[in-house]
């Protein structure tokens, strides 16, 4: 099993909270990999929420094969950051790993965002084709105000492999997962978080329905729904499906990949769409177990379990501060004066949603819709 450590909070912080938290839960690990997505970025990268962040690795070749990329449609370079690398045992150092910041083409200024959504996809999605083959280019995400780092390695050996523990480096939003090899290659694109036009998800478990899930996705005719080198990437692109391509309300993301027993739905006031979603969008039911940790554009966070609940999850903390965790021990490490007595142990029916800023945490049954 992997472990899983999502914070929210109304105040900036340092990823080094996430991955202590991952100490904590150490036996839950491998040292397979360590992904982190940050959101709602502080310091330098603060005074530049409106321009989009492409998140990386590159080879030196790979790295002026991008350069040249980019130039070429029109991106021009605002800010980079890159992380002081301090070797560790054990631990390959590639070339490059980056975080640039980009100001659109010009023929793209005046345009809406769904246009500029397209266009951040697109691109990446032919960078990642460029640098495949040879691994000369890996790229995790480009979006505004999102930042993904990962590596193969331990957690706490990366923390300092990156120089985490000493960077200005901080987000109010920040995911981290600890893998745990099960039946991929080591792989960075399979590495959790993972992450589509503002939805980010990371889960601990097996998704035993991942090949009807993938077919239903591809077929879906968008290019984002690709790669799938690990079966808990489709739960990040049905979100993304479910709220952004139809529009459906962030509830029903429960409703559509663990649906209800029709005796059960009909007890709900809106049984009949929740009846036409489990027709309809039957192939994006899981099979778990499976522990989902995602977030939404806006900012919402949530936690849900399939209906096997076989996997941990809590949810506590303060108002201004919550963590979404695997286990307690990480909980406590993050924000050890909660109200223990008010932690949140989502079951099957349950999703927890705690709004943007950490302001409430909710807790949705599906039961009653």
């Amino acid at each position: 099993m992997c472990r899983l450590a999502a914070i929210t909070s109304k105040e900036f912080f340092s990823p080094i909270e996430n991955i202590n938290a991952l100490e904590t839960m150490k036996e839950g690990h491998d040292g397979s990999g360590m992904g982190l997505i940050l959101k709602n970025l502080g310091g330098a990268f603060e005074e530049l929420k409106d321009y989009p962040i492409l998140s990386g690795i590159c080879s030196k070749n790979g790295m002026h094969t991008l350069d040249d990329y980019l130039n070429k449609l029109g991106f021009k370079l605002k800010y980079a950051w890159t992380p002081r690398i301090k070797p560790v045992k054990g631990i390959a150092h590639r070339d490059y790993y980056f975080a640039r910041v980009y100001d659109y083409p010009d023929v793209y200024k005046d345009r809406s965002f769904e246009e500029k959504e397209d266009l951040l996809l697109k691109t990446r999605l032919s960078l990642r084709r460029m640098g495949e083959n040879d691994e000369s280019i890996i790229v995790f995400s480009f979006y505004p105000d999102i930042l993904t780092l990962k590596e193969v390695g331990d957690p706490l050996e990366l923390c300092t492999f990156f120089g985490l523990d000493k960077s200005p480096l901080k987000a109010k939003i920040i995911f981290a997962q600890g893998r745990q090899n099960t039946n991929y290659a080591i792989n960075l694109y399979a590495c959790h978080p993972f992450f589509i036009q503002g939805y980010g998800s990371m889960t601990n478990g097996e998704n035993t329905a991942f090949v009807p899930i993938r077919e239903f996705l591809m077929s879906r005719n968008f290019p984002g729904y690709i790669g799938y080198n690990s079966d808990s990437e489709v739960l990040c692109h049905i979100l993304h499906y479910i709220c952004k391509r139809l529009g459906y309300p962030l509830t029903y993301y429960k409703d559509v990949i663990t649906p209800l027993k029709q005796s059960e739905i009909d007890k709900r006031s809106d049984s009949e769409v929740a009846r036409l979603l489990k027709i309809s969008l039957r192939p994006l039911c899981i099979d778990g177990p499976n522990c989902v940790i995602a977030f939404t554009p806006e900012g919402s966070c949530i936690m849900l379990q399939d209906a096997k609940k076989l996997r941990p999850g809590v949810v506590g903390g303060v108002k201004g501060k919550y963590g979404l965790m695997s286990e307690e021990c990480g909980l406590d490490s993050v924000i050890p004066s909660r109200d223990k007595s008010k932690d949140v142990f989502p079951m099957k029916y349950d999703m927890v949603i705690i709004k943007p800023d950490a302001e409430e945490v909710m807790v949705w049954n599906q039961q009653h819709g």
